[in-house]
């Protein structure tokens, strides 16, 4: 359904929990923000029988073999250029509701 948005690391944790030394992460990471995880991205599929649209965190296994399960909390601050699916977190509650229910104000002369 959409694009593949591909994941990124940006602590040495992430990229020791993929079998990289404790060592070679730093070093990786000392000289850049982020690295791209190479097989990894998160993607929409729509389903025909619920009629939703669910994100998943998608690993390459092998030549054409993938993992498939759904996208974890944590994975979308690893992720670059997609929305969240929840809203933008740093957003407070109070600005969420604002938004959603849309202004009633008719006359714009009236704002200074």
């Amino acid at each position: 359904m959409s694009q593949k948005y591909p994941l990124y690391a940006d602590r040495p944790e992430q990229l020791r929990s993929r079998g990289v030394s404790w060592r070679s992460s730093r070093l990786v990471l000392a000289g850049r923000a982020a690295v791209p995880l190479e097989g990894e991205w998160l993607e929409a599929f729509w389903c025909d029988e619920c009629e939703a649209t669910t994100w998943y965190y998608v690993r390459r296994t092998g030549d054409r073999a993938y993992a498939i399960a759904p996208a974890p909390r944590e994975l979308w601050q690893q992720v670059h250029g997609v929305i969240h699916p929840n809203g933008n977190p740093s957003v407070g509650e109070f600005t969420r509701k604002q938004a959603r229910c849309g202004s009633k104000l008719k006359n714009f002369g009236a704002v200074r």
